[in-house]
């Protein structure tokens, strides 16, 4: 792969004097991606197979030329993109993405696959109770989740207790109530399980990214998709970065195998976008969870779906 991009870049940086006036390196950057595009779409004929992946790579083709040209394009806008530059990992990318189909599937567990927030809200508000703390509501709460128990705890305090020590006490009174009341009110959203299911009939191998404790996760899969198999189901573990640090999508591609350009991975917040983006990995943002659709456009998701059965027709 990087033997194809050095020579694109050598045969048609030559052709980039029409471009001259946009400075030597957006013309040669502009020249590259004119050349990516003649040379994948056009002479070896490899248009993707679906058109969800031509869309998706269109896309990040106009990414590419608008960076080229110094602008830039967010849902169907133009706007000044001062003298940035996409770095060749989007390259690859693009061109890594052509006629792939996706082979494995990575999903957000709080909010994506499960509706959580009833169980997460009930706990959270039994141990403040018992400190004789105020409880939150149910909107609250849904922008309290999402970076993981310490964070939930320490947003659910009053200002005035967010010391490391009262937060690490209060997170150890939760992860024990929570793990015991745990299953009360969470379900699976609704076209989940046939979601999957049909998935695992397609071939698609199926992971678990969660930024909810280890403990946690295992035991949600383990109760509410009991017969569906699961390549890894990972968690927030010791020593490993909570998302969007994008370690937990490299150790799950690392143990499946799976290419980049062979992934698509679903969640509901930003921090996901941002994950994906950061693993160099597609994403598809779903409305049903505890974020709006404005946060997943403004996080870069190269989806957004309003229903589970919809990610079928992006594989």
């Amino acid at each position: 792969m990087f033997r194809v991009h050095r020579y694109l870049r050598t045969a048609f940086c030559p052709f980039s004097g029409p471009f001259q006036a946009l400075g030597p390196v957006k013309a040669n950057e502009f020249a590259f991606a004119l050349g990516s595009f003649v040379i994948f779409d056009f002479v070896l004929d490899t248009s993707p197979r679906q058109n969800a992946n031509k869309i998706c790579f269109c896309a990040r083709l106009i990414r590419i030329f608008g960076s080229a040209l110094g602008i830039s394009a967010d849902r169907g806008r133009f706007y000044e993109a001062g003298t940035r530059l996409l770095p060749v990992s989007d390259y690859l990318f693009a061109i890594q993405g052509l006629d792939m189909d996706t082979k494995l599937m990575i999903f957000d567990l709080d909010g994506t696959l499960l509706d959580t927030i009833g169980d997460l809200a009930a706990c959270c508000d039994h141990v403040l109770a018992a400190r004789g703390l105020p409880r939150h509501t149910y909107e609250e709460y849904c922008g309290f989740v999402g970076n993981g128990v310490m964070r939930l705890v320490e947003r659910a305090l009053p200002e005035e207790l967010r010391t490391p020590e009262t937060v690490a006490a209060v997170r150890a009174d939760f992860v024990a109530y929570y793990t015991e009341n745990i299953d009360r009110f969470t379900r699976p959203y609704e076209g989940i399980p046939e979601l999957l299911r049909e998935l695992v009939q397609r071939g698609i191998r199926l992971a678990v990214a969660s930024n909810k404790f280890q403990i946690g996760t295992e035991k949600l899969v383990r109760i509410y998709f009991p017969s569906i198999r699961f390549d890894a189901v990972f968690g927030q573990r010791p020593g490993v970065p909570l998302k969007p640090d994008p370690q937990v999508v490299q150790e799950i591609l690392a143990d499946t195998g799976a290419a980049f350009g062979a992934v698509l991975y679903a969640g509901d917040s930003g921090v996901d976008m941002d994950t994906a983006r950061a693993a160099g990995v597609r994403s598809v943002g779903v409305t049903w969870g505890f974020r709006d659709r404005a946060e997943l456009y403004e996080h870069g998701a190269d989806h957004v779906v309003d229903r589970p059965g919809e990610i079928l027709d992006l594989l």
